[in-house]
């Protein structure tokens, strides 16, 4: 903790042409810059540089030190709550102020946030630049947030930037001031929980302010109230990955910031014949070889999506009719699966029947690199013929190189050169393929399907004593 050098410290103020003496308090910590004296320590938490940078100029005069790193900074508007007076040894007057509260640049009041549950803080941001680049910061104050809580956008002049906080999202909605480089970079601090998205100018001119708000910007609403957002993305590939199932690879805008988190799906729409059609699809991985140094493609910049042509269906026929370098409308993430359920555990089962295993695939392969406490995966795989399988001979070569590894393919149509197990899901199958190795196991149960199979699973499954927090079901 640094020792407080305002303590005692009088500061000669200019207020209605009057000089006063202000004595600053232990709680505070002075800080002179063009004349103006500060009480900046509201603002140290706030501060781009931490609390160390801003002490550089505590009990002093900052001027020279903000001039050599801020000098693009609108420092007046952004400490404008901070001002304490003018010093007396500028004699100018101080106009008198309207001292109704506002907020301080993206600083949000707290009165107009939503009726939240009070161990949560409200969020707020802020903003500063250098002569090439513009960076937003956003305090949300809370320690789960990572890359994937953040979505950024930029269409049009327009930009968008969501931050997802548990079952909230806050939202920055603005035109901005000036136009910026296609190319955006956002870091999150996840011990702090700050954001900071920085934006290359166009021109290096001076930003007088970031922008012109548009709808429901600065607001912090609960996360099913937002609706969904959509961005064109491009096809760049697709691959066949059985007879009837292919590969799609989307390409993001290059001015977005989108990582689907695991277990989440996105709404891909398209308009056929002048109405739109959406359907949800869980993105997954290029491949399940997790031996491949170098992926095809950044995850942070594409999604792969599997998909099964129906060709009596109303989307898949015409999403499979998209040529390389046609646009599809991709919506923000849905879903209520937390990567926290797969922490501490040492027992996974996974359940999925046809295209119900794309959301096993990132579960898979994350809970096999970074659950240390898991001792096996398994996973029970149904399928109407040998033939629809997804990626079995990835599969099976995973099973080979990690022994924590199981799985089994359950065939109901099989033919008779078929040696495996055959049938649909049910309670001798269940009974002997997710029992417990111990008998006080961390354990979790995914499963996903047409509703049929899913409805009977979560069934059985609760015949066989396995408690609603120990199973987690998707919707195919």
């Amino acid at each position: 903790m640094h020792k407080r050098r305002g303590c005692g410290l009088p500061f000669p103020l200019v207020c209605d042409s009057d000089v006063m003496q202000l004595s600053i308090s232990v709680e505070e910590e002075p800080m002179i810059c063009q004349g103006l004296v500060y009480n900046v320590s509201p603002y140290m938490e706030y501060h781009p540089g931490g609390e160390d940078e801003l002490m550089r100029a505590a009990g002093s005069d900052g001027t020279d030190l903000f001039d050599q790193v801020h000098r693009w900074v609108n420092y007046e508007s952004m400490l404008k709550e901070c001002l304490v007076g003018r010093m007396a040894v500028k004699p100018v007057a101080v106009a008198k102020e309207n001292h109704e509260k506002k907020p301080l640049n993206g600083i949000l009041l707290k009165s107009k946030l939503p009726d939240l549950p009070a161990k949560e803080i409200s969020p707020s941001y802020d903003w500063f630049q250098t002569e090439s680049l513009v960076t937003i910061v956003i305090y949300t104050k809370q320690k789960d947030v990572d890359s994937e809580s953040v979505i950024v956008d930029y269409q049009d002049g327009c930009f968008r930037a969501e931050i997802v906080i548990n079952d909230y999202s806050y939202l920055l909605h603005t035109e901005l001031s000036h136009e910026i480089q296609e190319d955006i970079t956002a870091r999150v601090a996840e011990k702090t929980g700050k954001v900071e998205i920085i934006l290359k100018k166009k021109d290096n001119v001076s930003w007088k302010y970031l922008g012109h708000p548009l709808e429901n910007h600065n607001s912090f609403t609960a996360h099913r109230e937002k609706g969904l957002y959509y961005r064109k993305c491009k096809l760049v590939s697709k691959v066949d990955v059985t007879h009837d199932t292919k590969l799609y690879c989307l390409m993001l805008p290059p001015d977005t910031h989108l990582q689907v988190p695991i277990g989440q799906h996105v709404y891909l729409k398209l308009t056929v014949a002048g109405a739109e059609i959406v359907k949800p699809y869980t993105p997954v991985l290029e491949s399940l070889h997790s031996d491949l140094q170098e992926p095809l493609h950044p995850h942070n910049k594409y999604i792969y999506v599997i998909i099964k042509i129906y060709h009596t269906g109303l989307f898949t026929p015409h999403f499979d009719c998209l040529q390389i370098g046609d646009y599809v409308s991709v919506s923000s993430p849905e879903g209520n699966f937390k990567k926290s359920q797969l922490q501490d555990l040492e027992e996974l089962f996974l359940l999925a029947a046809g295209t119900g295993f794309t959301p096993m695939v990132k579960i898979l392969n994350y809970a096999l690199t970074n659950t240390t406490s898991l001792r096996k995966v398994k996973l029970m795989f149904f399928n109407k013929t040998e033939e629809d399988i997804l990626w079995k001979n990835q599969l099976e070569h995973l099973a080979d190189k990690d022994r924590r590894f199981e799985v089994e393919f359950i065939l109901s149509e099989p033919t008779c050169e078929w040696t495996g197990k055959q049938g649909r899901i049910s309670l001798p199958l269940l009974s002997k393929f997710v029992k417990r190795s111990l008998e006080n196991s961390r354990v979790l149960i995914c499963i996903c399907g047409p509703a049929p199979f899913t409805e009977q699973g979560i069934r059985l499954l609760k015949d066989l004593n396995f408690s609603q927090e120990e199973v987690h079901s998707f919707t195919a």
